[in-house]
């Protein structure tokens, strides 16, 4: 049986290993999912004296560990004081050493965003005037053969996990038989094993991933010790311990509930022979006896079976959920907008799209691998084809919710790799849905015509099975007439020659019952429409994974809207005007956006400002209150309130604003966008 189905399987094992290389060996390092939106200094300014400290704000909360943001002077020396720390919402700042000399420096920074994807990044500001500065290179993080690995150990962990679960919903809700077929065993098994072996790869390979990206960080036990501080610590931990009661679970599921089916066949079994000798002895009342307690004992099995059903289906799901949910607390959906509803969605999404490829897999196998006396029921495969329909309409609408809520536009599908890969990912489960369409009919013909009523006529026509199982009796009588003519068979001899008869025997049948199962056209051609779904689910789950690694779409584009810290925090054109961008976040709900200041011709005297809101994807934001105020520390002049008068949505403005001195001002703006959610945001420009 092997070597005919080997060759079947090769084509998706190569694919598997083709897609999976191609994605990783061309993937660049991870996107980072917390954007820097704002510094100060900021990039390429050229300050007159040296700042106190080094603020970086991001689009969300991260996590900073004491080295994660530094100061580096033009010889590449730390100039840092203490840890960094969190100043205000999402914006982090550390200590500067004082009498800071002339020069370029260059800050770096090295943090984990609330998804837990490492972000590191670097720029440069100089004091005085810009010089030649000896560092030329940061470390990585979530790239080089570290992020390679690590981005392996995700898509197995998401095969395995998809593979145990799935496979399981398949023995439970579709085919109670398949709990004794060996091949399902080994699959979910298997799948248990993966699952396991990439949770443990995924917690020693987190430190280097998030720090230092190189390999052998992978077994510095105090690296791992910090990264079981951490919230992705704690969620590979939680996998482990659901693991421990998965295995139990899959002990029960091929262990009693497998036996029980079996002790139900054999009291089924035994009931027809008391009823046989019953009817050949008339009046046997042992027979009779045994009748009854043969189908007492069916009936206890069955019940029993029932209810040991019933208690795995109530585990399985708990322990399935609990897997889903340490992926959900610990990634996209634990930040960003609406956690408390993403959460439990991504759970759903998660079993939705185990109970639909899982037991696709599952199928496949039962499908090449199941034994020719135990074959797969189309009642059963009418049973998963109504599992995955419902799985389909819980992913449709599951990830409706997701997309919005990671795009936030429509123009993010094309203008983000984010919306990018969703596009295929939901060109994929397209063609997805009508393959199974495909399968879905071959179901159909396999119900109207089983291979069990053409039986009797396939074995007529071809004449081969009959003639083999015919030979056997025959042989066997030969041997038995010679045995009685010399009488030198001994007794264990004879024992031997009957038990490898009876192998034969099994063994033509079994090989008969294979040939009827293959020849049958309607059976082939749900193979192939199941392979070809398989197929897809592969390059499917691939996607998916490139998905939990690639920053979302709205992230991405508030980013931009926000300017990012990357460019310069204000540039004036050849008149002279100044523009601002600064992003706040007040906290509340919708309370992030942008703020841009443009002053004119920002000089002594006379100037006018134009106070524009947006909101992330650039939409006028008409917040209740906008308040600006102008500071000078170095003369200790202001704050000078500037009172702005509303003109149309999202914007304000104001004539002559009076800029009393040449120098160093403070632009500090605070935005309300509810009764208690406020923000007040600054930045630092030369004006006059």
């Amino acid at each position: 049986m092997t070597r005919t189905i080997t060759p079947r399987l090769r084509p998706l094992v190569l694919l598997l290993l083709a897609v999976t290389a191609v994605l990783f060996a061309g993937a660049a390092p991870a996107s980072a999912h917390a954007a820097l939106t704002g510094s100060d200094p900021a990039q390429g300014v050229v300050v007159d004296k040296a700042p106190t400290q080094v603020s970086l704000t991001f689009s969300e909360q991260v996590a900073m560990g004491d080295d994660s943001l530094r100061v580096l002077d033009p010889q590449g020396k730390p100039v840092q004081r203490g840890k960094p720390a969190n100043v205000s919402g999402t914006t982090y700042a550390v200590q500067l050493k004082s009498g800071l000399a002339k020069g370029t420096y260059t800050v770096t920074y090295q943090v984990v965003s609330a998804d837990s994807h490492p972000v590191a990044g670097a720029y440069t500001f100089s004091i005085g005037a810009p010089s030649q500065t000896v560092v030329s290179d940061t470390a990585t993080v979530g790239g080089g053969v570290v992020g390679t690995l690590y981005a392996i150990g995700r898509y197995v962990s998401y095969a395995g996990y998809i593979v145990l679960v799935g496979g399981a919903a398949f023995v439970l809700a579709c085919w109670r038989r398949g709990a004794g077929v060996r091949a399902l065993q080994r699959l979910v098994v298997g799948g248990w094993v993966a699952l396991t072996g990439a949770t443990l790869w995924l917690l020693l390979l987190r430190g280097a991933y998030t720090t230092s990206g190189k390999l052998g960080d992978a077994f510095d036990l105090a690296l791992l010790g910090q990264v079981l501080q951490t919230k992705s610590g704690a969620a590979l931990v939680s996998r482990l311990l659901l693991l421990a009661a998965a295995a139990l679970f899959v002990a029960v599921l091929f262990g009693a509930y497998a036996k029980g089916d079996e002790g139900e066949e054999s009291a089924t079994g035994a009931e027809d022979t008391a009823g046989g000798e019953n009817t050949a002895g008339g009046e046997n009342t042992a027979g009779e006896q045994n009748a009854a307690g043969a189908a007492n004992a069916a009936a206890e099995d069955a019940e029993e079976k029932r209810d040991l059903g019933f208690g795995l289906a109530i585990g399985g799901v708990v322990v399935a959920a609990g897997l889903a949910a340490s992926w959900a607390m610990a990634e996209h959906a634990s930040t960003g907008l609406q956690p408390v509803v993403a959460i439990p969605v991504d759970i759903v999404h998660l079993l939705a799209v185990a109970a639909w490829l899982g037991g696709l897999t599952a199928l496949l196998v039962a499908l090449y691998r199941a034994p020719a006396d135990t074959p797969l029921e189309a009642s059963a495969v009418r049973r998963f084809s109504r599992l995955a329909f419902g799985s389909v309409l819980a992913l449709v609408a599951t990830g409706v919710y997701q997309s919005w809520r990671q795009l936030g536009s429509w123009s993010a599908f094309t203008e983000t790799r984010y919306g990018q890969l969703l596009l295929v990912k939901i060109g994929l489960v397209a063609v997805m849905v009508a393959l199974a369409g495909i399968s879905r009919r071959w179901t159909g013909r396999l119900a109207e015509h089983p291979a069990t009523e053409a039986e009797g006529e396939t074995a007529e026509a071809e004449g081969e099975p009959e003639a083999e199982e015919a030979s056997v009796p025959a042989a066997a009588a030969a041997v038995q007439n010679k045995d009685a003519t010399e009488g030198t068979a001994s007794t264990t001899a004879g024992a031997e020659r009957a038990a490898q008869l009876a192998r034969q025997r099994s063994a033509v049948e079994d090989a008969r019952r294979k040939r009827l199962r293959d020849a049958d056209p309607n059976r082939s051609g749900l193979r192939r429409s199941v392979l070809a779904e398989a197929a897809v689910a592969v390059v499917l789950l691939a996607v998916t994974t490139a998905l939990t690694q690639t920053e979302p779409g709205r992230t991405e584009q508030e980013a931009k809207a926000a300017g990012g810290a990357a460019s310069s925090s204000s540039a004036s054109d050849s008149s002279g005007a100044l523009t601002l961008d600064m992003a706040f976040d007040t906290g509340g709900t919708n309370g992030k956006g942008l703020v841009r200041i443009d002053l004119d011709p920002a000089r002594v005297g006379g100037n006018e400002m134009h106070v524009y809101v947006q909101h992330p994807d650039g939409r006028p934001f008409d917040v209740p209150e906008v308040k600006i105020a102008l500071t000078q520390e170095a003369k200790k002049i202001g704050p000078l309130p500037v009172k702005a008068e509303h003109i149309t949505r999202g914007h304000w403005g104001a004539t002559g604003v009076q800029i009393p001195v040449a120098g160093d001002w403070k632009v500090a703006v605070t935005v309300r966008t509810s009764d208690i959610d406020q923000a007040t945001v600054s930045k630092n420009a030369q004006i006059g």
